[in-house]
């Protein structure tokens, strides 16, 4: 990435960090323990990815301030956050570390972690709905965004993978059921955070084309994190490698093998590309495409 769009990014997670913080700094006496622990894993670090991808397909559906968008933008954060928080949870996945620190559980204990995920959820709906209140978002607008983002964490998108996860443990699934396992459980999110982008806009006619953009990367997203938990290591990710195996899940690593995985990645990766065609001044998140297939976190 050059500097000029590096520059641009660091701008994006600047204004994403400084709304996350204001959005979790008032912690009421009684229940500022839920409050801290939302807190810990949601300034834990990351990629800010989802909110990147509001504010820049706003951006490039024609608004000129995107950055008004910054907090609606973290709706996406805050509901990616939850998912870590619950993944990370012995009747799930059961990870001790999340980006190098304890996970969210093993800080606060598993009750109030779990009350944390909830409360992060639900703290999702009503930043968007405040920013409606207070004139930010259009209020059919925003209904839309509710929308769209309840349906990518429901049954039919995050949890309905999360699912489909669980249930495969120690199975041996298909190709297809696991391409249907990862567009649920990671792709659905990324989805949205494209589609919102262009919704926050006004340009509706933009939303399929969002959308297969955020298909094509999703998929790809996914299978250089497969790839990571091979290759990677603790220092990178922030957490220990191998856990696919250790759970007996089947990646597409394990189903396919490194090199085809890689060369799948990067087929999707060109995909993904080839969809931004259709809108203007797409450098940057052309940059930051490729950038994701050659990550080392």
């Amino acid at each position: 990435m050059n500097d000029m769009n590096k520059a641009k990014l660091d701008y994006y997670i600047e204004l994403v960090e400084g709304e996350l913080k204001k959005i979790t700094a008032s912690k009421p006496e009684l229940q500022g323990e839920v409050v801290k622990a939302m807190e810990y894993s949601l300034l834990a670090g990351g990629k800010r990815l989802r909110p990147v991808l509001v504010m820049e397909f706003a951006r490039m559906c024609g608004e000129k301030r995107p950055e008004k968008f910054a907090r609606a933008a973290c709706s996406l954060e805050l509901i990616h956050t939850y998912s870590l928080i619950h993944d990370d949870l012995p009747c799930m996945d059961n990870d001790d570390f999340r980006r190098g620190k304890p996970s969210c559980h093993k800080a606060f204990g598993e009750d109030i972690a779990l009350l944390a995920g909830d409360a992060l959820n639900s703290l999702a709906f009503e930043v968007l709905s405040d920013e409606a209140i207070a004139g930010v978002i259009p209020p059919e607008r925003a209904i839309m965004l509710v929308s769209v983002l309840s349906k990518a964490i429901g049954t039919d998108g995050m949890i309905g993978g999360q699912v489909i996860d669980l249930r495969s443990e120690g199975k041996d699934i298909d190709l297809e059921t696991l391409n249907v396992l990862q567009t649920c459980k990671t792709g659905a999110l990324i989805e949205a955070a494209c589609v919102m982008g262009v919704i926050l806009s006004g340009r509706f006619e933009a939303v399929p084309f969002a959308a297969d953009y955020a298909k094509a990367l999703g998929r790809a997203f996914q299978i250089v994190d497969d790839i990571l938990d091979v290759t990677g290591s603790f220092e990178s990710l922030g957490k220990p490698i191998g856990s696919d195996e250790q759970q007996h899940k089947t990646t597409y690593v394990t189903l396919l093998g490194l090199e085809r995985s890689q060369a799948i990645a990067k087929q999707l990766t060109v995909e993904a590309l080839g969809h931004l065609r259709y809108f203007e001044d797409y450098e940057f998140l052309s940059q930051l495409t490729q950038e994701l297939l050659t990550r080392q976190s």
